[in-house]
């Protein structure tokens, strides 16, 4: 594979698809929508490709973790205000 994205690079296509509103810049995107990183490595570009793999990534992987736990840290506080206000007479 990495053949084919030295090739891919020396090619005449590798300017065609990096063209503004190409037909490679849709499949690029699209690439990127299934995977980030895809769009940008199918265009010959590896450094940005890893770049934003892992940090989409690294992102997604601690939004699953965190948000959570924010959102029960938030319950988990109103529960103790809900108790430290119950009146008996409401």
């Amino acid at each position: 594979m990495s053949t084919f994205l030295a090739a891919l690079l020396h090619d005449k296509t590798a300017y065609i698809m990096t063209r503004q509103g190409s037909g490679g810049n849709v499949l690029a995107a699209i690439c990127s929508f299934l995977i980030p990183g895809l769009g940008q490595l199918v265009q010959g570009r590896a450094l940005s490709a890893l770049l934003f793999f892992v940090v989409v990534s690294t992102n997604y992987f601690f939004a699953t973790l965190i948000i959570p736990a924010v959102v029960g840290g938030i319950i988990h506080l109103w529960s103790i205000l809900d108790a430290a206000k119950f009146n008996k007479d409401d």
